[in-house]
């Protein structure tokens, strides 16, 4: 299975200040929603975050997230990678379920086929959800990032699936990596359990 990565020059992106629960002018669209229930390393719950999915602008990428949250595969897969004032990545159901090794977390999918592409016209930034992907374009799979900040190179090179609505201070508490392992999590926080709400 190929390592999905993100462009690296993100590296350079300043940390972003915690804002309050939600984000300015961002409102909760027609869903689904993606609920995901996040805990520490020791089961901890750390709080819930909200994330409309944009069927309109990506369905068949919404519908491979609600298959995989509907059939329990996100449970337990861990944050993998988190880079302070850039993303926090997951959603690797095959190499990243908090109670196995993740030592492989973000180099594999699902048993499910890879995607094709659905670029779309939404930019990313604060809270934006995108699928990571390898060099492949039509390679995004399972994994992935929600946006700790405005991440605009990102726009037509990733395909938009959604916004989070709700826990934006949940998020920017994720356990964030080390900058010099591009952003790798040791003892990473995990999604303990996702729903999908219509």
């Amino acid at each position: 299975m190929h390592k999905v990565v993100l462009l690296s020059t993100a590296l350079t992106f300043a940390a972003t200040a915690a804002l309050a629960e939600g984000l300015p002018g961002v409102s909760d669209g027609p869903g689904p929603n993606m609920v995901i229930e996040v805990a520490s390393a020791d089961g901890t719950s750390k709080g819930t975050i909200t994330l409309d999915l944009y069927e309109d602008k990506a369905p068949n990428h919404v519908a491979r997230l609600v298959e995989l949250a509907e059939s329990g595969a996100y449970d337990g897969v861990v944050f993998h990678r988190v880079i302070d004032g850039f993303m926090a990545q997951t959603g690797d159901v095959e190499h990243g379920k908090q109670d196995g090794d993740t030592s492989r977390a973000g180099m594999g999918g699902s048993e499910l086929p890879d995607l094709e592409a659905e670029f779309n016209d939404v930019s990313f930034q604060q809270g934006t959800v995108g699928m990571a992907r390898s060099q492949n374009p039509n390679s995004a799979n399972s994994q992935f990032f929600i946006d700790l900040a405005p991440a605009t190179f990102l726009d037509g090179e990733y395909t938009v699936v959604g916004q989070l609505v709700d826990g934006w201070d949940v998020l920017n508490n994720v356990k964030k990596g080390d900058s010099d392992a591009n952003g790798a999590v040791e003892e990473p926080d995990y999604m303990a359990k996702v729903s999908i709400e219509e």
